[in-house]
């Protein structure tokens, strides 16, 4: 799922560029790519429950530092090294007389940081998509606390009702600011939209604990396919605003995708499209940049691509995905956890 919509994300991207290879209808849906980094908080807060909520339950000062450096180590190498790029290409720039305004090297300490959508700035700047990666570490920040609060078990009704309030909450924001699109005033609403989605991703988890085992979970599953289906149409066919309907229909289809053991399930867990998953962090925080450097290199002024050009640019981005998870993040992930601070001793425990 993460393969697909980080790949989602590549062509909302470079839809501009695919007005003369495509049709309007196609150009059209490319540009709700954006709603796949909604998909991307809630997958965070699920699988991040299932991984550490137990161990955070009666958190301590050592299981807290460990668990925010081994999410520091996941994503700030590759996005470090990523941003060392866009370094180097503000300074090509630079050096030919062309246009830097996105890169102002002022908040260069803030991305370094992860810090640059906190509500420090006004407008996106250097590797757009790291918004996200941004509003994520406010996440994991936060992580111990909801695991502490969120310790025990639950009622269902409990967990459904702090969904809906969530969901509810969610549109009541965007709402109050004017906004009926998911994608609209980033620098404003990008962290709020992150922690609501991946605190409802943790709230998704804790259902998935309850209902996989059970013998009714794949019936289960295909009612929540069909209430995502269900959303989606009448949020369309009723040109409701996003808001008010895409995050349930994510909600729904993710749960739906979790308890399914079908053909669906097997077909995304295997193969190349498991491998997409598994290098979809690199492409992500790759894809921004080497656009810009590939349409430097070879688009002209019209900025359109061919079809031989469209290939070559998703081949390269499947060789430097696959180059980046291997020769950065995993090496500095085991690298850096490694070097993460030790347990101290206890007394007695000796």
């Amino acid at each position: 799922m993460r393969g697909l919509a980080a790949w989602y994300v590549v062509f909302y991207h470079l839809r501009l560029s695919l007005t003369g290879l495509l049709p309007a209808p196609a150009i059209a849906a490319l540009a709700k790519g954006y709603l796949a980094v909604d998909l991307f908080f809630m997958l965070s807060g699920f699988v991040l429950w299932l991984s550490y909520a137990p161990a955070l339950a009666a958190p301590t000062t050592d299981s807290v530092v460990r668990f925010w450096w081994r999410r520091m180590a996941r994503i700030w190498p590759l996005h470090a090294v990523v941003l060392a790029g866009f370094v180097g290409l503000a300074a090509v720039l630079a050096l030919t007389g062309r246009d830097t305004a996105g890169y102002p090297p002022a908040e260069l300490p803030l991305h370094l940081l992860l810090v640059q959508n906190w509500g420090f700035t006004p407008d996106l700047a250097w590797n757009h998509p790291a918004w996200s990666i941004s509003a994520e570490m406010a996440a994991y920040l936060l992580f111990p606390l909801l695991a502490w609060c969120g310790r025990g078990a639950w009622p269902v009704g409990r967990v459904l009702l702090l969904a809906a309030l969530l969901l509810g909450g969610l549109h009541a924001l965007f709402a109050a600011h004017g906004a009926d699109r998911l994608g609209a005033a980033i620098p404003t609403l990008g962290l709020p939209r992150c922690l609501l989605e991946f605190t409802l991703g943790t709230l998704l988890a804790r259902l998935w604990l309850g209902w996989h085992d059970h013998p009714c979970a794949a019936r289960r599953a295909g009612q929540l396919a069909a209430g995502a289906g269900l959303t989606g149409l009448a949020g369309w066919a009723l040109a409701l605003p996003e808001t008010a309907w895409v995050p349930l229909a994510f909600a729904q289809a993710l749960l739906a995708l979790a308890l399914d053991r079908g053909r669906l399930a097997r077909g995304l867990a295997h193969g190349p499209l498991h491998w997409l998953g598994e290098v979809s962090y690199s492409t992500y925080l790759c894809h921004f940049g080497l656009f810009i450097g590939f349409k430097l290199l070879w688009v002209d002024a019209t900025l359109q691509l061919d079809a031989v050009r469209l290939a070559g640019f998703v081949g390269l981005l499947l060789g430097v995905s696959a180059l980046g998870h291997r020769l950065v993040e995993l090496p500095a992930q085991r690298a850096l956890t490694r070097l993460a601070p030790a347990r101290r001793l206890r007394p007695g425990a000796a």
